[in-house]
């Protein structure tokens, strides 16, 4: 069980002694707390249950962008063919040990039937709707909490060698713009202008519009979870292993440190979710994308915003205290240890972009990022339990989908509606 920092904001109720609040969120990182400060800003009673104090997990080590542009999914047309290579790179952006291999079957065959187009045209269409004004929505919440500092707008690059590479890219172009996506096209002089750091082998660029990032991701929602305890909010620190039903409805929470009643309940819990869900009924195909990052303390070089180097499928973002590398994936599960080893093809892109920097002192990170076998979250009511919702299941689009998600369960607690249709994100989907 966690230890609490005394840095952490905290909040702890006895669960012999305490009201129920109108709100129990189980899940303390950027969904969880985004969901919380959003309900208690309408006046509701709110609790946060989790087992590490906030941002202490996957939002803590993500890339930090505020990517409008993502409803391109992973589950690409023509995917499955290009797995061998990325396989067989030693430099690739994907690792799949071998022994896992038997655990991921059903998954990853839903996910290749999920690589045909008429799929993919879906899930993108789905995945805009979400992502649509995500950058101004993380910049009114980040006010609304006095995270301003955590939250800034910026251009987005994604990076190429050549405009042919680009172009080699149209179907994703395409998609973004048939969603509303704009942007620049840059050439090599300007590249190297906006950045002067980047190699010379990269000669063209796409300067997103719209886009932003946090320089500290963790501190966005630490500071969040702050305000949220200064108004009130209760944060608790326990392990759920339980939810206790009665005649249909959510009745409590079991944890390590007690047993909390509840009223209405949100299972906001990234990658451990899924397990939660199931007691409820729910069997959802979801895998931990365990996400490596190295953040380069003292690199030499100035990076003034977000790079996406598309060959190598990694972002760089400047960060408080330096660079930051993301994006690898590795398929191993919940409770394997971490193969900080496959850091280090992070180190290679990043001398590969930026010549001149200085790699020797870095931190090495990895976490566990929730990736459902179609790309999409879950977010909506439970069919079965009235009293029960969710919203988990972000892949890597956790923090720019945190205020849509914390805005879509609020909706739905005050209003019993969405201005958005949810029937994509239902649980029962599958």
């Amino acid at each position: 069980m966690a230890t609490q920092d005394p840095s952490e904001p905290t909040s702890e109720s006895s669960s012999n002694t305490r009201q129920a609040p109108d709100v129990t969120v189980i899940g303390a990182g950027i969904i969880g707390i985004s969901c919380a400060v959003q309900l208690q800003a309408k006046g509701l009673s709110v609790a946060v249950i989790d087992k590490l104090p906030p941002a202490d997990a996957t939002s803590h080590g993500n890339a930090g962008i505020f990517a409008e542009c993502g409803c391109i999914p992973v589950a690409t047309p023509g995917f499955i063919w290009q797995l061998p290579q990325m396989l067989l790179d030693p430099q690739g952006p994907l690792s799949l040990p071998l022994g896992y291999l038997p655990k991921l079957t059903c998954w990853g065959t839903s996910f290749a039937l999920n690589t045909r187009m008429q799929r993919f045209r879906h899930i993108s269409q789905s995945l805009a709707a979400l992502l649509k004004d995500a950058t101004r929505l993380h910049l009114e919440q980040a006010a609304m909490t006095g995270a301003d500092a955590y939250a800034k707008a910026a251009p987005y690059y994604y990076l190429y060698k050549d405009k042919a590479a680009f172009e080699a890219d149209k179907l994703a172009w395409d998609t973004r713009s048939q969603h509303g996506n704009t942007y620049d096209l840059l050439g090599s002089e300007e590249v190297h202008q906006r950045e002067s750091a980047v190699s010379p082998d990269f000669n063209f660029a796409v300067s997103l519009h719209n886009h932003g990032f946090s320089p500290n991701p963790g501190m966005l929602v630490k500071t969040m979870a702050r305000h949220f305890v200064e108004h009130g909010g209760e944060l608790i620190t326990g392990e759920v292993s339980q939810i206790r039903l009665k005649e249909g409805q959510a009745e409590a929470v079991v944890t390590d440190r007690g047993i909390y009643q509840v009223n209405k309940l949100v299972i906001a819990g990234g990658a451990w979710s899924a397990k939660l869900a199931e007691q409820l009924g729910h069997k959802v195909p979801l895998e931990s994308e365990r996400g490596y990052h190295v953040q380069i303390q003292n690199p030499g070089i100035k990076l003034h915003a977000p790079i996406m180097f598309s060959a190598g499928k990694l972002v760089a973002t400047p960060m408080e205290g330096g660079i930051r590398f993301a994006g690898l994936v590795e398929f191993g599960g919940l409770k394997a240890d971490p193969n900080y080893d496959f850091c280090d093809r992070l180190l290679h892109h990043a001398e590969t972009l930026f010549p001149e920097i200085d790699t020797t002192d870095h931190v090495k990170w990895m976490g566990h990022r929730p990736s459902i076998s179609d790309s999409l979250p879950v977010i909506g009511r439970s069919p079965d339990h009235s009293n029960v919702l969710y919203a988990f299941g972000h892949q890597h689009m956790g923090l720019v989908l945190g205020p849509r998600t914390g805005r879509i369960i609020t909706e739905l607690v005050t209003t019993g509606e969405s201005e958005i249709d949810l029937k994509p994100y239902r649980i029962d989907r599958f």
